[in-house]
């Protein structure tokens, strides 16, 4: 088992569960790492989410043999280590609030608005479907979603491509 640092590119981290329905659960960067990698090394146990990169990418893989040795005997690695998961705790349960507190078309927007913060790009080039699937619902209902933030002046719509405002 490894756990990842992203040295440079753009990593989506996703839930799944067995029936292929998927929900984004944060952006990796570089300079970070992935808090369900971690725990599943820590656990000894295969991981339920997919990481897909979203841009050409570099990653460090550590070794776990390695990681309680680096933990133990480096202080910034373990302060690194701790802040990171510290950071992944927050944005889970930003996910969570956002599911639980949020209706689904401030879900959307808010979706749109953190995928241009991690591409640093005001476009985001995702079909309405591969929408659809990482915030788990159906590509109809963010087709409609989709259609009334542009008649509010929030987005503009292309093909497979979506301009923030």
């Amino acid at each position: 088992m490894y756990m990842p640092i992203v040295l440079e590119g753009l990593l989506s981290v996703v839930r799944q569960d067995g029936d292929a329905n998927e929900i984004l659960l944060y952006y990796l960067e570089g300079g970070e790492t992935c808090a369900m990698s971690l725990a599943c090394c820590i656990e000894g146990k295969r991981n339920d989410f997919k990481v897909t990169a979203e841009d050409n990418s570099v990653l460090w893989m550590i070794p776990m043999n390695y990681l309680d040795g680096w933990i133990q005997k480096y202080k910034s690695f373990r302060k690194y280590i701790f802040s990171s998961y510290q950071v992944r705790f927050n944005e889970l349960l930003e996910t969570i609030d956002s599911i639980t507190f949020l209706k689904l078309q401030d879900r959307l927007y808010k979706f749109l608005l953190d995928k241009k913060e991690a591409t640093r790009s005001y476009e985001v080039n995702m079909s309405h479907q591969e929408i659809a699937n990482q915030m788990n619902t159906s590509r109809v209902v963010i087709s409609r979603l989709l259609k009334q933030l542009e008649r509010e002046g929030k987005i503009e719509q292309y093909r497979n491509r979506i301009e923030i405002q």
